[in-house]
């Protein structure tokens, strides 16, 4: 679980030049500190309360542990999955985290950050079983940061920004099924599996494009490049499909079923979970075609200079590759049920829920969300000129979308300043009192000895005149006390 920050800090901590790289590895280092607090806690309750930390230790524990016992250390690992897997309300540090080489910001972004905080919440599904409170923040942790990501996403230029707001969403879809119980554990894992194949493959084409225009992260510079990288355009356009949910793409099989699940947990926590989901799906649906008609499409927007081309073999195979995985890898794991019945003995009944909405009423009203984002993306960007800049004469909204909802404006204000604070405070408190204290004593140690200073006057008669004295002084003293 720590690799997760510390490869992010040493992936890009090393930009001495850039300070604000340097800030951002430090950002994600701290935060996903956080996260280690509460896995450390969890497992110090664990052991506390149950007297072992393994996962079979836990298991065999559990139904003879109190709920608040079990219900802490649900929390406690939801903290730690909330750091590592960039979900609300720790998900400020990944946008920032981009700033490292793409390839590379992939493979730990895409893949391992994802691996982190899903697998712990599933794998630790004993738990959360027996902790209803602590499962049903795992939902609300889920749904906020589907949509929250989401809307992130809607205002991003630069391209690895906007596909990193697009993970953080699609880990909250990871996190809403790993919530839903049962029934969800084993959709949680395959949408991890099937956004690792298109989301790395996008960030790897995201790679490719930055290869072809000199470095250039800017999609308002962009523009027709899918006539000088056909390859590129061909496997990062599968990875968008195949995020859309669009049949028979990977996410079709995998987002779908969460969306399905959320709807399924019925009630107003069913409305409300489906809603959101597929809400995030129409948002998800507008940002990445805006993202590939800036990119692909519309007339040429680049500076002079550059010179986009495609990228070699070397680049272009994996994403191939990968791209692959995005058209098929969702039928593979769906087909008989195979993901969820290779996971039983994990889950245990992956659970039989019952139906409040067909499964084609569901796919219906995703694909009615999806073409609805397209379409409102489509007439926005290629109906009209793009700027080369982004408009400042923008919304009040887009404004506070573009500062990321002002999630480092609150925890700026929340916790960084009021710690600055609390820091001087304790600074000052260990110059006056601590160091105040030791300083008085050498101070009066001092002054008492500058007083005495004064009496030596380096004279032999002064000094045999006070000896003169105080003998007079012993002997009186002495005659005194005999009497």
């Amino acid at each position: 679980m720590g690799g997760v920050g510390l490869a992010s800090y040493l992936l890009i901590g090393f930009w001495n030049q850039k300070p604000a790289y340097a800030t951002a590895s430090k950002k994600a280092f701290v935060m996903n500190r956080v996260g280690d607090m509460g896995l450390s806690f969890a497992i110090m309750i664990a052991f506390a309360s149950l007297g072992t930390v393994s996962f079979s230790g836990v298991k065999e524990a559990a139904p003879q542990a109190s709920t608040a016992s079990l219900t802490a250390i649900g929390i406690m690992l939801l903290v730690a999955a909330v750091g590592k897997s960039a979900q609300f309300p720790l998900q400020a540090w990944l946008g920032d985290a981009m700033a490292g080489p793409t390839p590379v910001s992939a493979l730990i972004h895409a893949a391992t950050m994802v691996t982190a905080g899903v697998y712990l919440i599933t794998r630790s599904n004993f738990i959360f079983d027996a902790a209803p409170t602590a499962q049903l923040l795992v939902v609300i942790v889920g749904a906020i940061t589907l949509l929250f990501g989401a809307i992130i996403g809607t205002a991003k230029d630069d391209i690895k920004k906007a596909l990193a707001a697009s993970t953080m969403s699609q880990i909250g879809y990871m996190i809403l099924g790993a919530g839903l119980g049962p029934v969800g554990y084993a959709f949680a894992i395959m949408h991890l599996i099937t956004h690792g194949f298109f989301k790395a493959g996008m960030f790897l084409g995201a790679g490719s494009v930055m290869h072809g225009m000199d470095d250039e992260v800017n999609m308002r510079k962009y523009g027709n490049l899918r006539k000088f990288m056909p390859i590129t355009f061909v496997t990062f356009g599968l990875g968008y499909l195949a995020i859309l949910g669009v049949p028979p793409f990977a996410g079709f099989y995998s987002k779908d079923m969460i969306i399905e699940t959320a709807f399924n947990a019925g009630g107003i926590k069913g409305i409300l979970l489906g809603s959101a989901a597929l809400l995030g799906a129409g948002l998800t649906a507008f940002y990445m075609t805006r993202v590939m008609i800036l990119t692909f499409t519309g007339a040429p927007r680049w500076d002079e200079k550059a010179h986009p081309h495609e990228s070699p073999i070397l680049m272009w195979l994996p994403m191939v590759i990968l791209a692959i995985g995005s058209v098929t890898s969702g039928f593979l794991l769906s087909r008989g049920d195979a993901l969820v019945h290779w996971l039983e003995p994990l889950f245990a009944e992956h659970g039989e829920h019952e139906e409040l909405l067909k499964p084609i009423v569901v796919t219906s009203l995703a694909l009615l969300m999806v073409a609805i984002g397209v379409a409102i993306a489509f007439l926005k960007y290629s109906r009209s000129e793009v700027s080369r800049t982004a408009p400042e004469n923008a919304s009040l909204l887009t404004k506070i979308v573009r500062r990321d909802l002002l999630q480092d404006d609150f925890n700026e204000a929340i916790f960084m300043r009021p710690g600055q604070a609390l820091t001087s405070t304790l600074v000052k408190t260990d110059e006056l009192v601590i160091d105040g204290a030791v300083r008085g004593i050498g101070s009066a140690a001092l002054g008492s000895a500058g007083a005495l200073r004064t009496s030596q006057t380096g004279f032999v008669r002064s000094y045999a005149a006070l000896i003169l004295i105080g003998a007079v002084a012993l002997i009186a003293a002495i005659w005194v006390v005999t009497q």
